[in-house]
């Protein structure tokens, strides 16, 4: 355990934040999860709503640090891929 005030303080803040990243890319994953279950029912005003939403939340995340942009590039990569109806890389 620290001894100093500021230390203290910082432990606090990281355990906050590290729950907020942890519900950042948690929902990300279910969004994703949620585009290609509506990609194999072949569903495409689900697929269309489900990739605007990850698309949108990534971008969100990256702004805000929870995800790296290289790995929001990337996911959003993935889902124009699914959502274009191209088998892609698990």
């Amino acid at each position: 355990m620290p001894n100093i005030r500021q230390q203290e303080k910082r432990v606090r803040q990281a355990s906050r934040q590290r729950l907020e990243n942890l519900r950042w890319r948690s929902t990300a994953k279910t969004l994703m999860r949620r585009l290609q279950e509506a990609a194999e029912k072949g569903d495409a005003a689900t697929v269309a709503t489900s990739h605007r939403e990850l698309v949108s939340w990534l971008d969100k995340a990256a702004s805000r640090g929870s995800l790296h942009k290289n790995t929001a590039a990337r996911r959003k990569a993935q889902a124009a891929r699914i959502a274009a109806g191209t088998p892609a890389a698990k």
